[in-house]
Formats: C-alpha cells, sequence, structure tokens
C-alpha cells in the first residue's frame, strides 16, 4: 500500500508519521518513511534548493520542474522498489502538493502540470491520502512556533514566508482535490490535539487495511 500525508504548513503531518509507522507495523507492516522533497540523496540537495528562503526569487516554472526531477529520481530509486518488495510506503507529501502548491497557488496551469505527472509517475498513484486540514491560519501559526523554537529547521522556511492568501488558496486547492478524488483521500481534522488526530488517523487506516484483506 502507498499512503500519502498532504496539508498546509503546520497542519502536524510530520509529527504523525512515527505513529502511522508504529500502527502499521503493528499490524505486522513492513514500512517505508520517505518525503518530498528530499526522499532520495540527489532529492535531497534539490530540496536545499526549494526550501531555501533566499531563493524567493525562483521562477515558478523552474520551481515546478525541480519538484518533478526530485519526483522522477525518488519514484525510481526508492518507492516503486519499496512497493515491489511489498512494503508499505508513507510519503510525507507527493504529487498532491504539486498540483496545489505549484498549480493552484503559483498560478501554472493544472493540466500542464498533470500531463508532466503522467509522464514522470507512468501510472503511479497512491492508493490513500490521508490530508490534514486545518484553517491556514492557524496552521502557519504552528509552524513559526515550531521554527522560533528550534523544532524545525530555520533553513527551510521559503514557503512559510509567503502570506496569508497564498496558505489559503493551498488549503482550498487541497479540499477541491478531495471533492475530485472522494474514493482516495480522507480528510484528517488537523485542528484537533496531537491524541486525537492520531486516533482518527488510527480508526481511518483501520479501515483502509481492511479492504485489503
Amino acid at each position: 500500500m502507498f499512503i500519502t500525508l498532504e496539508g498546509i504548513e503546520g497542519s502536524g503531518k510530520t509529527t504523525q508519521v512515527e505513529n502511522i509507522v508504529a500502527f502499521l507495523k503493528d499490524k505486522g507492516h513492513d514500512c517505508v518513511v520517505t518525503r518530498e522533497p528530499g526522499g532520495t540523496d540527489i532529492g535531497k540537495k534539490i530540496r536545499a534548493i526549494l526550501l531555501d528562503p533566499e531563493n524567493r526569487g525562483l521562477d515558478p516554472m523552474a520551481e515546478l520542474l525541480l519538484y518533478m526531477a526530485d519526483r522522477a529520481q525518488h519514484i525510481r530509486e526508492k518507492i516503486l522498489p519499496s512497493l515491489s518488495q511489498g512494503r508499505m510506503v508513507v510519503c510525507d507529501r507527493f504529487f498532491d502538493a504539486t498540483t496545489v502548491y505549484q498549480g493552484f497557488a503559483r498560478g501554472l496551469d493544472v493540466k500542464r502540470i498533470t500531463r508532466m505527472h503522467d509522464l514522470v509517475f507512468d501510472g503511479l498513484k497512491p492508493d490513500v491520502t490521508l490530508l490534514f486540514d486545518l484553517p491556514a491560519k492557524v496552521g502557519l501559526s504552528r509552524a513559526w512556533n515550531e521554527i522560533n523554537s528550534g523544532s524545525r529547521d530555520g533553513s527551510e522556511t521559503r514557503f512559510e514566508k509567503e502570506d496569508i492568501a497564498f496558505h489559503d488558496i493551498v488549503r482550498n486547492g487541497y479540499l477541491e482535490l478531495t471533492d475530485l478524488e472522494p474514493e482516495r483521500f480522507r480528510v484528517i481534522d488537523a485542528s484537533k490535539s496531537i491524541e486525537e488526530v492520531r486516533e482518527e488517523i488510527t480508526k481511518t487506516l483501520s479501515e483502509e487495511l481492511e479492504k485489503i484483506k
């Protein structure tokens, strides 16, 4: 099973990864945890460019192509080999992030992005996507609290430095995608406490695992 986690900055995806893996392993599944950008050694170098706040002048199309390059390497080096070995893959962000950040929020043509995805992915699609949803203002506040406290890397704040309108568009873009693919997306109320979110995820994944028995 290929599980992806999506959501705006500060939505708590990374916080819950450890809980998700612990739950899946408890159910007897071997897991691989990865992320985008930066799921491979080459991807880490691309990530450094994409998230560096000094690179605010990065052209949206250049940004898109860097994400695509990261993803092409990631899929072929890590995701597909892991899935072919029968392992569960849990990925923090995947192609939905590109659709909403570079498409909806940056204003690039979504149909063009979809065509590029088709070229890069060769039919690969997540089985389940957990969307961690909460108001942009709340998420951004959480993100900056973590950055200022030192619990998050201050060198990766290029998107956090976008204005609130940008993050509102990203959130609404994600919600629009859930309407288009309700069979794949599971919306998690990320405004709740960490424990409440964990319980909601556990319930959701239990239901999904029942489907593949």
